[in-house]
């Protein structure tokens, strides 16, 4: 046995160890996939820049070039001008010098008076000596220093730190996963999360082979998040978060495992009732089910057709124990869930058609004799509605019954505490508590329903509700007090 154990402890770790092997084998591939996706992105901003850069440059250097147009064709103009009025000056400087060489007085006088008169009107003396415009381009000049500093110390954007799920403050119950987490410091940059899960059927460290793919709720602004409508039909979930700013995600919490286990069960329609038609988790009252039973010990089975009272009880004795059950028989009109509770606290809802006759909903121990009916043995627990002739609710076990003076709600949910010894039945709806049996369970527990006229879905993989939680807390607190019909076994 010790060496079996041995043997089971090293099967453990080295599954541990290879699920590690290949989570650091994944990441050593998403090291080198994301290195260089974040190289070509790096790329991709660069050559943003430089297009930026060269769009600023073609848009300057042509406003530079148009500023050149402008000043030359200024300077032009001015020295075309000049040289009309050069022009005009030289022609009048010649008829000057001419002029002086006229011997007769009256022609200098007069020659000299046209000349003055020229001299007034001339362009020469208009012009303005000084450029319209300078040589200058400083104007144009443009200084990066600043834009410089500021590329230089272009870093990496600053990524959110991951957070830190506080798996103390999450929550599994009412088919939810409350999840709360926290900044391992204050980010003012951070604008909202992203929460993954997935269910899986491993604790501790997420697998990579064999799992379900990460479910992803974005855009998470607070620092809690509640998972609703979920069916845990696996053992555990997977949970991670991360935190982003407006430009980057950072890296993902520490993932964590919660128990998430239900119980989850069908009908077993192989050892039901002929009376019964089951399917899955609906099981309904066939009146022409039981015209083809055996006869049993030479009497004929009276269960022939829906005019037989669910209130008999069969005094046949029980069947043996057993590997396999037989089908039940005579007026037990029962079935049994397919699997067994050994350990742990479960819960499950029924609802019954309005139309049902008469239901008992309950557990029992295995391989119940094939006639028994729930609680009428000593090992069954039940609380039963008959609505024949007038409504009775009651809770029953070893033949006992106590009467229920309450209203039968439409839903009825079932808590089962086997290490604890408790089951209750509760109004699913208000979650109102029912009645409560406390025992000593000493063998594993099936769950029972009978049903004559009528119809019953079971709803399974459900956690136990916080109400439920809440209740048998302040039950246990205490003390409760002991039904009549508890039994220790």
């Amino acid at each position: 046995e010790t060496l079996q154990r041995i043997v089971s402890t090293l099967v453990n770790k080295n599954d541990e160890i290879h699920n590690f092997i290949d989570m650091l084998n994944h990441t050593i591939s998403n090291v080198q996939v994301n290195s260089s996706n974040a190289i070509s992105e790096l790329d991709e901003e660069f050559d943003g820049l430089y297009s930026v850069l060269h769009e600023m440059k073609g848009s300057m250097a042509s406003t530079i070039q148009q500023e050149e147009a402008r000043k030359i064709q200024a300077l032009q103009d001015q020295l075309s001008q000049c040289s009309r009025a050069l022009e005009s000056s030289e022609e009048l400087l010649e008829l000057a010098v001419q002029s002086l060489d006229i011997k007769n007085p009256v022609e200098l006088l007069e020659a000299a008076r046209q000349i003055k008169d020229s001299v007034t009107v001339a362009s020469a003396f208009r012009l303005s000596l000084k450029p319209k415009v300078s040589d200058s381009m400083t104007h144009m000049m443009v200084d990066f220093a600043l834009e410089k500093r500021m590329l230089q110390a272009v870093k990496f954007l600053p990524v959110p730190k991951a957070p830190e799920i506080d798996v103390a403050a999450c929550l599994v119950a009412d088919n939810c996963i409350t999840i709360s987490w926290r900044m391992p410091e204050e980010d003012s940059r951070i604008d909202h999360f992203v929460l993954e899960y997935r269910k899986t059927n491993f604790d501790g460290l997420p697998r990579l082979k064999g799992e379900q793919r990460w479910e992803l709720v974005d855009y998470i602004k607070a620092t809690q998040y509640t998972l609703s409508g979920l069916k845990f039909d696996t053992k555990y979930m997977n949970l991670r978060v991360q935190a982003c700013n407006k430009a980057v995600a950072g890296e993902y919490s520490d993932p964590v495992t919660l128990e998430t286990k239900a119980f989850v069960f069908g009908l077993d329609s192989t050892s039901s009732h002929l009376n019964l038609k089951v399917e899955d988790s609906y099981v309904e009252w066939d009146p022409t089910g039981g015209k083809g039973q055996e006869k049993v010990k030479g009497k004929e089975n009276k269960s022939r057709s829906n005019t037989a009272s669910p209130k008999r009880s069969t005094n046949s004795p029980r069947a043996s124990a057993r590997g396999g059950r037989d089908r039940f028989a005579g007026e037990s009109y029962t079935v049994l869930g397919d699997t067994a509770i050994e350990s742990g606290q479960h819960y499950w809802e029924v609802r019954a058609q309005k139309d049902c006759k008469s239901y008992s909903v309950g557990v029992t121990y295995r391989n119940p004799g094939k006639f028994d009916q729930l609680g009428k043995t000593n090992s069954s627990w039940c609380i039963h509605i008959n609505n024949w002739l007038q409504t009775t609710f009651s809770a029953k076990h070893n033949n006992k019954a106590k009467t229920l003076d309450i209203p039968v709600p439409d839903r009825i949910g079932v808590y089962c505490d086997f290490d604890g010894g408790q089951l209750s039945f509760y109004n699913a709806n208000s979650k109102a508590l029912l009645h409560t049996f406390r025992t000593k369970f000493a063998q594993p527990l099936l769950p029972g329903f009978m049903i004559w006229c009528g119809g019953l879905t079971v709803s399974t993989g459900l956690q136990v509700p916080s109400a439920v939680k809440t209740l048998q807390k302040s039950e246990n607190g205490l003390g409760g007090s002991t039904s009549s019909l508890n039994n220790v076994a």
